[in-house]
């Protein structure tokens, strides 16, 4: 709860700067407010499971159970499914942009997110449309390895699709940056190079955090060791945070915005109190 919670701060100071500020109006921050707002999401919901977990004993419903179970494989879908929309807009602005410069607009990223969040919410339905999740005194409401197949559709759908989406479209992105800079029969600007790379090495840096965030949940489904279970229980919140600063390290116009706020609020103004002197009479 203690990265949940530093997560949601960092999150909040995060959407409450580009709602602000608008200069940081722009079509890829929409994104980033929406993987921000899905790591809200995510966030919010871990802390009432463990709220249920550690002092709502009283609640043994399975159906209460199986409601917790879906919000919270939604609210990991979201997180992941997000930064797959992040990667789809990379794809846009660097492999698409000089032919199809309607993809890069508001509208189009607006119908993005829209589809986005339909894939989340329908994605985790299994967990309260079967009995696969039920109360168990001390678990999470999670669906438990005894259903094999539940078990492999969380792993497929929730974690290695859209690894293997984002994986794909990297691969597209860093041939298209690669052949831009060896091909001399197109007149690529400069500038442009640089910051294709700079977006893709950005893209890279983030999905590191995304992938080792799941990775001790796969080795525990596939080796049934409890410890890495306990592991990927705090892996994948302690990924939505390192995500945060990741973000402010990459971010310069947010970060410089986080600098100057928190600046302004250390400088503490000292009153002068200018004492007139008393004439001195001779």
């Amino acid at each position: 709860m203690i990265f949940s919670g530093t997560s949601i701060i960092i999150t909040s100071f995060i959407l409450i700067i580009v709602l602000l500020k608008k200069q940081l109006h722009t079509v890829t921050r929409l994104l980033i407010c929406n993987t921000c707002l899905a790591s809200l999401l995510y966030c919010i919901v871990q802390c009432i499971n463990y709220i249920y977990l550690l002092l709502i004993a009283s609640d043994k419903s399975n159906q209460s159970c199986r409601w917790r179970g879906y919000f919270g494989y939604m609210s990991i879908v979201a997180f992941i499914y997000s930064y797959v929309l992040q990667v789809i807009s990379r794809l846009f602005f660097i492999v698409f942009y000089t032919k199809y410069r309607w993809l890069i607009t508001y509208r189009i990223h607006s119908y993005l997110i829209i589809f986005g969040w339909t894939i989340i919410f329908i994605l985790p339905l299994p967990a309260v449309l079967t009995n696969n999740i039920y109360f168990r005194k001390g678990e999470l409401c999670w669906v438990t390895k005894e259903y094999t197949l539940h078990s492999y559709y969380i792993i497929i759908a929730y974690y290695l699709i859209p690894i293997l989406l984002i994986i794909i479209m990297n691969i597209i992105i860093f041939i298209r940056i690669y052949l831009s800079r060896i091909n001399t029969s197109i007149q690529y600007n400069r500038r442009r190079k640089e910051r294709d790379f700079r977006l893709f090495y950005n893209i890279m840096i983030s999905f590191s955090v995304y992938f080792l965030g799941g990775v001790p949940i796969m080795i525990y489904m596939f080796t049934d060791i409890e410890f890495f279970y306990c592991i990927g229980v705090i892996s994948v919140t302690f990924a939505v945070t390192m995500e945060k600063l990741v973000l402010i390290y990459l971010d310069r116009e947010i970060r410089i915005l986080l600098k100057y706020y928190f600046y302004q609020k250390n400088i503490k103004v000292t009153p002068i109190i200018i004492f007139n002197a008393a004439p001195i009479i001779h």
